[in-house]
């Protein structure tokens, strides 16, 4: 079927001389060799007529909100184009697609399929999953008849107890030993996946001022919009920091903005940096001095300088700095998503007070009733302590190589890294010294998709809840998001895909070092079907 372009996007045709076509896609004749607003984008206009992304003062038009003051409205630089973002059905309003999914359904668009070789997914927010060299054998056959018939029945939404006295005793052995207080599994509730245990978190979360930190994990746009209670308060990290939480900082904030709850990674997706040591013990002081903090601890093994030094095996969380794990308030959340490799299993957990514990089996009776049974078993001996440090070394030694790899080839085509990552397995590429306007995120990807490789625009990681700022205005314009996630071949097609870009603009820039024509024939965003949501014949991947 052929995908088509919707009618909001026909209206906008005339205004943006774009000549929508029936074949492969419009032709975008007129693109601005440097775009300065989105009104000037085809790329920018494809992304507001998504249902969630357009401007907040055109969502608002048809709410009983109040409108937004002037300054809120700095967004409304295209103020004549029709974004279409329509309620999907009344009383509904679409929440917007979170990077990888909107990346991956323009993918779909330009002939994408989970299956076709050609195609290098560097948008991809999942670790390789197959065989690496060292590790462990993942488990083959889950055998239900061993666990009994009632194996079958509902688990309890905190998990079953001996997944959570496995994760307990894992976490006192790496991070707390001789320490008085330990956890038990009483300070352990198992999620159906990381977004899980973050949205239990929020939804307990009171009528506070909660601080955030951009460049963040692109969820957290959706999760702090959802639940309206908390009032979510950015801070912008700086590359001056290394991209990295600066404690000092923090500290400031809380005091002068009356933050009761901070949210943050560590280590942090998408700049791939991490706090460790004196710095992380400061942040963990915090939640003895009348603030929660609440850590995205799912890189924690990625320590990708650690091989080969006496730190091999070491991994990263807070648990090692806590002083009493039911009176500090520190709330970490990992599992099997990243560090285990099993993204699919969706077996991961939230640590801390037991108070808290019984919060979140409350909100998770209504959020999601829990993690699957069988997988909450069949994950026990995933956690076996010997087993875990083995799997730790062969991650840490086959993602560094990755690392190494890329920003090697990045660097030999001209385009170094002037932050690379620690941890994690995405490096944050800041593409402000390439030619207009292959400088900007969003045309960047779409330049991409013709060479059959998938990125993540960086203003996806400005998290934005009110969507308030004109993307040009975002501080994460001019980024990328590249994950070496994938395996070795697939991270090869994407970077020959990559240089291929790069040559090409260099070969087509005008006299005033501006690339000509970029942006063109851009294809078609959704078809009639999946107008709200996927492209025509594509499943997502939620990662």
């Amino acid at each position: 079927m052929p995908l088509l372009l919707p009618q909001h996007l026909e209206r906008n045709a005339a205004k943006l001389s774009i000549t929508p076509t029936k074949g492969d896609g419009p032709s975008f004749s007129n693109e601005p060799k440097s775009p300065t607003h989105e009104g000037e984008s085809e790329a920018h206009q494809i992304f507001r007529s998504v249902p969630g992304h357009a401007p907040a003062h055109r969502r608002r038009a048809n709410t009983l909100q109040p409108p937004l003051s002037p300054n809120e409205a700095d967004s409304a630089a295209a103020e004549d184009i029709d974004t279409g973002d329509h309620e999907p059905l009344p009383g509904i309003i679409a929440p917007g697609a979170t990077g990888v999914i909107y990346c991956t359904d323009r993918a779909f668009a330009s002939g994408f399929t989970y299956d076709d070789p050609e195609w290098a997914n560097f948008g991809q927010g999942a670790p390789e999953v197959g065989p690496i060299p060292g590790a462990t054998e993942k488990p083959k056959v889950i055998d239900l008849e061993s666990m009994g018939v009632g194996i079958h029945e509902y688990a309890p939404t905190t998990g079953v107890k001996e997944l959570r006295q496995a994760v307990a005793h894992l976490y006192n052995l790496t991070y707390r030993q001789g320490k008085e207080s330990q956890y038990t599994y009483e300070n352990v509730c198992i999620v159906p996946g990381g977004r899980a245990g973050l949205s239990r978190v929020a939804s307990v979360v009171g009528d506070v001022y909660a601080g955030y930190q951009i460049p963040e994990y692109t969820a957290y746009d959706q999760l702090l919009s959802v639940f309206r209670r908390l009032v979510p308060i950015p801070t912008a990290l700086s590359e001056a920091d290394g991209y990295r939480l600066n404690i000092q900082k923090l500290r400031k904030n809380v005091a002068s903005m009356g933050l009761s709850v901070v949210f943050a990674s560590n280590p942090r997706n998408p700049t791939g940096q991490a706090i460790e040591g004196e710095e992380l013990e400061d942040l963990v002081k915090m939640g003895l001095e009348g603030v929660t903090i609440i850590l995205d601890e799912f890189y924690s093994w990625y320590n990708l300088n650690a091989p080969g030094t006496e730190r091999e095996g070491e991994s990263l969380s807070a648990a090692k700095y806590i002083q009493d794990v039911n009176k500090d308030a520190v709330v970490l959340i990992d599992g099997l998503t990243k560090n285990w490799r099993c993204p699919g299993w969706r077996v991961c957990w939230v640590i801390g007070p037991k108070n808290l514990v019984s919060a979140l089996s409350q909100s998770g009776s209504f959020l999601d009733g829990g993690a699957s049974h069988p997988l909450q078993v069949a994950a026990i001996p995933l956690l076996e302590p010997s087993r875990v440090h083995q799997d730790k070394v062969a991650l840490q030694k086959h993602f560094k190589m990755k690392r190494d790899y890329v920003l090697q080839r990045l660097e030999e085509m001209g385009l170094k890294v002037k932050v690379p990552p620690t941890y994690t397995f995405y490096i944050w590429v800041d593409l402000s010294d390439l030619p207009p306007p292959l400088n900007a995120g969003l045309i960047f990807m779409e330049a991409l998709l013709k060479e059959k490789t998938i990125v993540v625009p960086g203003l996806f990681f400005d998290i934005n809840p009110a969507h308030r700022r004109d993307l040009f205005k975002s501080p994460t314009h001019h980024f990328i998001r590249l994950s070496f996630g994938p395996p070795i071949e697939q991270l090869d097609k994407g970077l020959d895909g990559i240089a291929r870009v790069l040559k090409t603009a260099r070969e087509h820039m005008d006299e005033k070092g501006h690339v000509i024509d970029m942006g063109r024939n851009l294809a078609r965003h959704t078809s009639k079907a999946g107008h709200h949501g996927m492209a025509d014949g594509g499943t997502h991947k939620t990662t």
